[in-house]
């Protein structure tokens, strides 16, 4: 195998991000350490139009601005290869997106909300910031475009620091992306790895990779070995998993250098508790690990869950890889680094983010699981769908059945389709600062007091309980005016369809009818959502159509819950 390459500029970088990004600061040291041309796409657009960007504005509006900036791109986008800096709102267009996308390589610039106001507030001349206040106006600003802005190819933070030093982490960026594109087109070149799918999460610290087909854990050695560089990990997984693909996992790792000893704990939800979790961490203990040791997480969201959260704090912090072992783990826990236990208080509200430095999704071992199980999971595929992607969830309305009836290159598909959506939403908010990575809640604030009043048991599935969950937000959102009760229909259908409950009695019956609209409520007042003690919702517009909404008033859930216990 040849040494990776270094990045070399054969193709235009284009800067994206929003106003007070540093998008014209970073892009003009950018190009002079690279020994390009600068241009700003607002002073092209300027020079085009004869006039400044803030004349244009108010003489003929946002539309006729944008068409004309989306003329500007193309144009240059044409030239040479050169550093470009785009307006804040550019890479929102779809067909400017696209033109990006072919033509050139895209660094979003991602500051935080502070960052921002502190940067545009020592500057005027932004015409979005006239029409009210500028912190709101940033903060609606960052829900619409950070999940769009983190389509970009490379994602870079634009942290409260000397320009310099960002420009150095954009260089180390491009440097890392050919790392690992030549890494890929290696592993690629390999024999027996044709069905592999492979996505990448281009976090700016810490990226990875997530494999995604049939054979991965027989085959986890090969793969796992890069990360495990003295050639010592500890597996963790629970019994039941165990009994089904520990063997083929602990040869895989042996055939490759890796000593593996193995630590089982109990299945199934009990395990994410702090006395299970202390436990754990004397067992790992005794395995006398350095900081050097690699966690293997053998098993399904709760096993990663834990897994985890330990190498979190084991020694300070080692590094981890993920096996998920069920649909939902693989869609959904596995991938975004959080990790955490339960608590008397609620779920998870307990642990770290910690980001996994390799995903293994073995597609092979989906037939291992009960019906429930696949159910389960793929409520969390359909999430996604609903979340911003209707054309996803149409795809899923015509082919769920055969996916959860065995169809491999379905599966396949539906799962890489799910983790590169969870990855495009982490990179633009990876520790939820921004509000962006709530969208991934569509469903749980309801899920989570379902669970927690049904015991966080085997009675109630966390899938099962999602998929209850969308169909009250879609719901609520009908009753408060937001969503048309025909998409509401549309996903309670589906979910239906495929033999998932849509309401609490669908799964507790009758015993349902006992339970308390105002104690269920009470239970989402610990949700990590909440701000400022008011509760948030992952509501909906529509299919596709999911948003943030913060403050809800109580008796809006209190009525859902309501009518949902009463049919």
């Amino acid at each position: 195998m040849s040494d990776a390459p270094v990045w070399t500029p054969d193709r235009t970088i284009a800067l994206v991000g929003l106003m007070g990004a540093g998008k014209s600061a970073i892009g003009r040291r950018l190009a002079n350490r690279l020994g390009l041309p600068f241009m700003d796409a607002d002073t092209e657009i300027e020079t085009a139009a004869g006039c400044t960007i803030e004349e244009f504005f108010e003489r003929f509006g946002e539309a006729e601005f944008r068409a004309g900036e989306r003329r500007v791109i193309a144009r240059l986008l044409e030239g040479k290869p050169h550093v470009l800096a785009t307006g804040g709102g550019a890479f929102m267009d779809p067909l400017t997106r696209a033109a990006m996308r072919d033509r050139a390589t895209t660094v979003w610039l991602r500051a935080d909300l502070a960052v921002l106001i502190d940067r545009v507030g020592r500057r005027g001349h932004r015409p979005l910031l006239k029409r009210g206040e500028p912190r709101e106006i940033l903060e609606r600003l960052i829900a619409v475009r950070y999940p769009v802005y983190a389509e970009a190819d490379i994602v870079v933070e634009s942290r409260d620091a000397p320009a310099e030093r960002t420009t150095d982490d954009v260089m180390a960026a491009l440097h890392a992306r050919a790392a690992r594109q030549h890494a890929t087109d290696q592993a690629l070149a390999m024999p027996g790895d044709a069905a592999i799918r492979r996505l990448s999460v281009d976090l700016a610290d810490r990226p990875y990779d997530i494999l995604i087909g049939p054979g991965l854990i027989a085959d986890a050695g090969r793969h796992c070995r890069p990360f495990v560089p003295k050639g010592r990990a500890i597996v963790v997984t629970d019994d039941n998993v165990a009994r089904l693909h520990l063997e083929p996992l602990v040869a895989s790792l042996a055939a490759a250098g890796i000593a593996a000893p193995v630590v089982t704990v109990p299945a199934g939800e009990p395990s994410k508790t702090f006395e299970s979790f202390g436990r754990l961490m004397e067992q790992l203990l005794d395995q006398r690990p350095d900081r050097g040791t690699v966690l293997i997480a053998l098993g399904g969201g709760v096993v990663g869950d834990l897994t985890g959260f330990a190498a979190s704090v084991l020694l300070r912090g080692v590094d981890f890889i993920q096996i998920p072992t069920t649909l939902l783990a693989q869609v959904d826990s596995s991938v975004g680094g959080k990790t955490g236990i339960n608590t008397r208080h609620g779920k998870n509200l307990v642990g770290a983010f910690h980001q996994p430095r390799l995903v293994l999704a073995d597609t092979g071992v989906l037939d291992t699981l009960p019906r429930r199980e696949l159910l389960a999971g793929y409520a969390e595929v359909a999430k996604y769908g609903l979340i911003d992607d209707e054309p996803f969830f149409a795809w899923l309305e015509a082919n769920a059945m055969a996916l959860l009836d065995g169809d491999a290159a379905l599966r396949t598909h539906a799962i890489a389709h799910s983790c590169a959506a969870k990855a495009r939403i982490v990179r633009a908010d990876e520790r939820e600062t921004a509000g962006v990575r709530d969208l991934l809640n569509l469903g749980h604030t309801f899920a989570h007091a379902l669970e927690a009043e049904t015991g966080y048991g085997d009675a109630l599935l966390h899938g099962e309980a999602v998929g209850i969950g969308m169909a009250l937000a879609f719901d609520m959102s009908v009753a408060m005016g937001l969503c048309p009760e025909e998409d509401s229909a549309r996903a309670r259908a589906h979910l239906a369809a495929v033999g998932l409950a849509v309401s609490p009695r669908g799964l507790a019956g009758e015993n349902a009818r006992g339970w308390d609209p105002s104690r269920l409520v009470e239970h989402m007042s610990s949700d990590k959502k909440n701000r400022d003690g008011k509760l948030t919702f992952i509501l909906a517009r529509g299919i596709g159509q999911s948003f943030v909404e913060r403050g809800v008033e109580p008796e809006h859930p209190r009525a859902t819950f309501a009518r949902a216990l009463a049919t």
